[in-house]
């Protein structure tokens, strides 16, 4: 069982690491939040707490990497609900950051969670139904203590303005084409569609 891995960061895109570890290439999917902390790591050591999955059904492994303990444990406890996988999973931690989860599961906010891109009124409800007791108060405080959450689309708009920067645009390049991107397809787009409408010109 891997519990985290050291190494150069050799390829990074919004949604996959790949890590040098010892000659050893572990390819790692990660969420937004730690993609746009270890962006700037690009060909340099990074160190990303891992969640080592399992599928029952074919037998397959996979490498989750989190940036901090918060990512890793928000994305375990959302393993623990009925019928949440790990791609539901990081859905989730790529619409909400941690402490805003917390707070939304603490007061039963269902309607923010079932916002988010792939999780419907009844998913939200479970996840609130199992996990509350588990979040309890110290969630509702966590999210209290954090200044305000940047929406989804905001998220989505820094994490690509981040892609194009860690591809050698300057940053106010990298603002002016992505919102030049999302004018043309929309602010529901997702940080692939934006780099790559970017990349074309807009």
């Amino acid at each position: 069982m891997i519990s985290f891995l050291h190494g150069k960061l050799t390829e990074l895109t919004p949604a996959r690491a790949v890590v040098d570890a010892g000659g050893v290439g572990y390819e790692v999917l990660v969420p937004l939040s730690t993609y746009s902390k270890i962006a700037d790591h690009q060909n340099g050591d990074v160190r990303l707490l891992i969640h080592h999955h399992f599928s029952g059904q074919d037998g397959s492994q996979r490498l989750y990497g989190f940036f901090t303990e918060h990512e890793r444990e928000t994305f375990r406890m959302l393993l623990d609900v009925s019928g949440i996988g790990p791609k539901m999973a990081l859905n989730v931690l790529n619409g909400i950051s941690t402490a805003a989860f917390r707070g939304v599961v603490a007061s039963g906010d269902t309607a923010t969670l079932s916002k988010i891109r792939g999780v419907g009124k009844k998913t939200s409800e479970r996840i609130i139904v199992e996990l509350k007791d588990k979040i309890g108060a110290a969630g509702e405080w966590e999210a209290a203590s954090e200044k305000r959450a940047p929406t989804p689309e905001e998220r989505l708009a820094h994490d690509a303005v981040l892609a194009l920067i860690s591809l050698g645009f300057k940053q106010n390049d990298a603002r002016a084409a992505v919102q030049k991107a999302r004018a043309a397809i929309g602010a529901k787009a997702n940080v692939e569609e934006l780099v790559r409408r970017a990349l074309q010109g807009g």
